[in-house]
């Protein structure tokens, strides 16, 4: 069977050198004689994958060396409690509300101490980033929390906020990887990998040193979700997931070998540039974002009649092109075009776009 041009938000698509690799290496990996799966986190083999993945996770990000770099069980909805636990010490923290993602993690996070929403774009239903260069943001906020790129909405930080010397947290689950950025500018960067980065299951948390140097907020914190036990023990205080990492590590590789995040830069805009340019230029299909705000990641779209929308989904699915259904909170439809698309997965989407506008006017 041909492989599909796989648009999901999440579980998505993944580097096929990287499946083709992990296949060749799935019953006997490196000469050892058994899986990934198999292996003891323990050995002196799974120790080398790690490390590597870790390694070329730094060289990628230029990862200073105060940050401690965490693989560690669940996705970015158990970071959502994580951040709290490990961070909330004054009992206050300052949340920008930019979508569903946000809201959960603010929810979450009022389970432990007072959160402080100081921006929203909740009131055009996550459509744009709001203006955050002069928030009130509480003097004692332990930390201000943003989702850069939303998955659902389709909007990202160009700009991130003037946080006025408090610790920045960000959610970058749906971006990880895509661009360079300055991870100096942040206390925590951490997302899910199931989007950009790897299968489902794993999170990777990039965490200032000094943040962690005293333990959790909370002596309650349970000890697989305290940051400092799981990096004081190189994410190896119990058993990692480990084939997730192992498929990491890989794609560290295959973006290096794609010229780094300069390069899937260069990529990832390339590719929403077309998307984009046809969405301005189409009388039946318009994007639904702020045009300064538009996500390279995410492109949510609708034709403005529902039943249309559910026909455009039902017939790109049947030449090829998988999950473009839009998020059940949004409906409409929704492109996630992240590292591993090709531009020409992106060519043939807008291709069959054109068609299906000429054929349905």
């Amino acid at each position: 069977m041909a492989r599909v041009y796989n648009f999901s938000a999440g579980p998505a698509v993944l580097p096929e050198e990287v499946l083709k690799e992990a296949a060749d290496e799935m019953m006997d990996y490196r000469g050892c004689g058994m899986s990934v799966m198999e292996m003891s986190h323990r050995s002196k083999m799974f120790d080398q994958i790690i490390k590597e993945a870790e390694q070329d996770l730094r060289d990628l990000m230029n990862i200073p060396d105060n940050y401690k770099v965490i693989f560690l069980q669940g996705g970015a909805s158990l970071v959502f409690a994580e951040v709290p636990m490990n961070l909330m010490k004054n009992g206050k923290a300052a949340y920008i509300i930019t979508g569903q993602w946000a809201k959960k993690a603010a929810a979450e996070a009022e389970k432990y101490g007072e959160v402080v929403k100081v921006a929203s774009s909740a009131d055009k239903t996550f459509s744009y980033i709001p203006d955050c260069s002069d928030l009130d943001i509480p003097e004692d906020a332990d930390y201000v929390y943003i989702c850069e790129n939303n998955t659902i909405y389709g909007t990202k930080f160009w700009e991130l906020p003037n946080t006025k010397g408090h610790i920045l947290v960000s959610d970058v689950s749906s971006c990880f990887l895509s661009e360079p950025i300055d991870v100096s500018k942040y206390g925590v960067v951490y997302g899910g990998v199931q989007k950009n980065v790897g299968p489902a299951g794993v999170q990777i948390v990039i965490v200032r040193e000094d943040l962690i140097a005293d333990g959790p907020a909370f002596k309650q914190t349970p000890t697989m979700m305290d940051w400092k036990t799981q990096a004081d023990n190189d994410s190896l205080y119990n058993t990692p997931p480990c084939y997730g990492i192992y498929i990491c590590g890989k794609v560290f590789k295959w973006i290096k070998k794609m010229g780094g995040l300069e390069g899937m830069k260069a990529h990832n805009e390339k590719k929403a540039k077309i998307l984009y340019d046809f969405l301005d230029q189409s009388e039946m299909f318009k994007g639904t974002v702020e045009k300064k705000d538009r996500s390279i990641m995410n492109v949510p779209f609708v034709t403005g009649n529902a039943d249309l929308d559910a026909k455009f989904v039902k017939e790109a699915k049947e030449a090829g092109f998988e999950n473009l259904k839009g998020h059940r909170t949004v409906g409409g439809m929704r492109a996630s075009i992240y590292n591993a698309m090709p531009i020409e997965g992106v060519e043939k989407l807008v291709a069959f776009m054109k068609k299906f506008e000429a054929e349905n006017k």
